[in-house]
């Protein structure tokens, strides 16, 4: 592969980058979002770096405590940071 081409970004980067972008959007630190997904701080922080293959349930659970649809976590047209 030439260096020129771009890497696709998996469904893991997407989901990771885009979760960072809506909370930060949102002005809420890890620890808060952890909290109202009833999660682990540091899980969710290790979710956004793209270390986890997160199961479905915690996506929809991080999803729903940012009042978004899942879907809008893993949207591959939404536009790169």
């Amino acid at each position: 592969m030439s260096s020129a081409r771009k890497t696709a970004e998996s469904a893991r980067q997407r989901f990771a980058r885009l979760l960072k972008t809506a909370r930060l959007a949102q002005g809420i630190s890890q620890e808060a979002l952890a909290e109202l997904a009833g999660l682990h701080r540091t899980y969710v922080g290790s979710v956004e770096r793209g270390e986890r293959n997160i199961a479905v349930d915690n996506m929809e659970a991080l999803a729903k405590a940012l009042e978004l649809d899942i879907s809008d976590l893993l949207r591959p047209d939404a536009t790169q940071a």
